[in-house]
C-alpha cells in the first residue's frame, strides 16, 4: 500500500469570474520511508501541492489517497489528529515563538497530542539532542543563528515521530554552509529514522539530497526521477 496516492489531482483557485487553474492532474506515489523533493520554478504549483498533501487545503478534483484512505473521506477531527501526530512541517520562515525557549517550542505539538504530559519533557530532549542542539534548550529563537532556528523547527517536527514531514523551502532563508547542514540533518533523519520526507525546494543541491526528484511545471508533472539513475546518466554522457 502507497503511503502517499495521486490519481489527476487538481486544484483552481475562483475570484469572482476569473478562474486559475493551479494543478493541471497530477499524477504519483510515494512509499513509506522515501525521500522525494518536488521542484519547479515560482508558480509552478509545487507550494499548492505540498498544502494539499500535508491537509491544509483541498483538491477541486481528482483524488489524494493518504495512508489508504481517500483524503476526502477523513473528518475534520481525523484531519486535526493526522497534522498533530502522522504529519510534521518545516517551513522556510521556520514559525518559532519569538518569546518561548528552545525547549518549550519543541514541546508544542505536544500540549495538543494524547501523549502523557510527564512524558513531554523527554520526548523534547530528545528530539533536540537529534538535530544537535543540546546546548541550547534555554535560549530564545532570537538568540540563535538562521541554521540553528530551523535545526529546532525540524525537532519540532519530530517530537511525536509523525509518518512523514514536508519540508517548504527548509534553506530558503539560509547561507550556503548552513542550508547544507540543515539539509544533511534532514536526510540523517531519513536514512537513519526512517521519516518519510517530502521536501519542496527550487535548488538543485538542495533536491540532490534526496533520492527522487519530481519536476512541476505550469501544474503539471514533468520529470519523475531517481537522483542516481540521473546523475549516473549525467556523468555517462560527460
Amino acid at each position: 500500500m502507497h503511503l502517499i496516492e495521486l490519481k489527476d489531482l487538481t486544484k483552481t483557485y475562483e475570484d469572482g469570474e476569473v478562474v486559475t487553474p493551479v494543478l493541471k492532474g497530477v499524477t504519483f506515489t510515494i512509499e513509506a520511508g522515501e525521500f522525494v523533493a518536488v521542484m519547479g520554478p515560482s508558480g509552478s504549483g509545487k507550494s499548492t501541492l505540498l498544502h494539499i498533501l500535508g491537509f491544509l487545503d483541498e483538491p477541486s478534483g481528482g483524488e489524494y489517497t493518504f495512508d489508504g484512505k481517500l483524503a476526502s473521506s477523513y473528518s475534520a477531527d481525523e484531519v486535526a489528529r493526522l497534522r498533530n501526530q502522522d504529519i510534521g512541517f518545516v517551513f522556510q520562515a521556520f514559525n518559532l515563538l519569538a518569546r518561548t525557549t528552545v525547549l518549550e517550542n519543541v514541546k508544542l505539538p505536544l500540549l495538543y497530542s494524547r501523549v502523557p504530559s510527564r512524558e513531554w519533557e523527554e520526548r523534547a530532549r530528545a528530539a533536540i539532542a537529534a538535530v544537535g542542539l543540546q546546548h541550547r534548550t534555554t535560549y530564545v529563537p532570537s538568540a540563535l543563528s538562521g541554521g540553528e532556528r530551523q535545526r529546532v523547527a525540524i525537532a519540532r517536527a519530530l517530537v511525536l515521530s509523525p509518518k512523514v514531514i514536508f519540508a517548504d523551502e527548509p534553506t530558503g532563508n539560509l547561507d550556503s554552509v548552513s542550508g547544507r547542514a540543515v539539509m544533511e540533518i534532514i536526510e540523517r533523519l531519513n536514512k537513519e529514522g526512517g521519516h518519510t520526507v517530502i521536501l519542496i525546494t527550487h535548488e538543485t543541491e538542495t533536491a540532490e539530497h534526496a533520492e527522487r526528484i519530481i519536476h512541476i511545471r505550469d501544474g503539471q508533472v514533468e520529470s519523475d526521477d531517481h537522483v542516481t539513475q540521473r546523475l549516473e546518466a549525467e556523468a555517462f554522457r560527460k
